[in-house]
């Protein structure tokens, strides 16, 4: 299996399992690791997602021997190719659960897009990074708007047109990863993370993420009226409740039996 799934309730972990390439795309990790998050979305048992790599890295962008075949792809071929592609990091986007990213050694081209779609990312100080499609003649279109909303424009205008590597110290200072830990202690690191989001309403968390959806494509009147209707039906919800009671209780909310 190019992706491996553990679900232990209420932690899924996504391994991208081809070490040999570095874990680079192809049709199969593609298919597969859409497929999982598409299922994620109505799996009330999982939380928290955490997508991390085999071997000795994350992601390495697109496999050479798919890119291989693309170079006598027609033109439909190389759109239904890119749709695909496209359709894994909207699966992966607009997941309602909060999904955490462990990066070390390389996140490239493909790869540091999968890390702009994570809620948060952790990474090693020696992880590297690069949108270096601009060296093949290519551009990372389809990434394009998961990074420009995570790292800003000009430092994707930048870093889209050099194709430059950078060092985790970097992608820290741009806001594509959250959080630096030593390769010893990137496990720990996640799991504090894990551990701070499981405390969290997950129907919360879910609607956190749609109302920041929702900024980026609607008016300002209709968003205005989306945030007056969702905080309205969040305070009278289940969840909403019990998180209310608790804080005025002084104890910790119970959202273990929330989906």
């Amino acid at each position: 299996m190019s992706v491996l799934i553990d679900r232990t309730p209420p932690i899924t972990r996504i391994t991208l399992n081809r070490p040999e390439t570095h874990n680079a795309f192809d049709e199969t990790l593609i298919a597969q690791l859409t497929e999982a998050f598409e299922s994620l979305r109505e799996d009330a048992a999982t939380r928290v997602v955490v997508v991390q790599g085999a071997g000795k890295s994350f992601c390495a962008g697109a496999d050479l021997h798919w890119m291989g075949k693309m170079v006598n792809y027609s033109f439909a071929e190389n759109l239904e190719d890119a749709r695909r592609l496209a359709r894994m990091f909207e699966a992966i986007d607009h997941c309602p659960k909060p999904v955490v990213g462990r990066v070390h050694g390389a996140a490239m081209g493909g790869g540091a897009g999968l890390v702009a779609v994570c809620d948060v990312a952790v990474a090693t100080p020696d992880a590297r990074f690069a949108f270096s499609e601009v060296k093949l003649g290519l551009i990372p279109a389809v990434i394009a708007p998961y990074v420009a909303r995570k790292i800003g424009y000009g430092n994707a205008r930048a870093l889209f047109i050099t194709g430059e590597r950078f060092d985790a110290e970097t992608a820290l200072r741009i806001g594509l990863v959250h959080r630096l830990a030593p390769a010893d202690q990137l496990d720990a690191a996640v799991e504090a993370v894990v551990e701070n989001l499981l405390q969290n309403g997950p129907n919360a968390m879910a609607a956190a993420k749609m109302l920041l959806h929702a900024t980026q494509t609607l008016p300002a009147d209709e968003l205005r009226s989306l945030t007056i209707a969702r905080i309205a039906e969040l305070r009278v919800s289940p969840e909403g409740q019990e998180g209310i009671r608790a804080f005025l209780e002084k104890r910790q909310p119970n959202f273990g039996g929330t989906p």
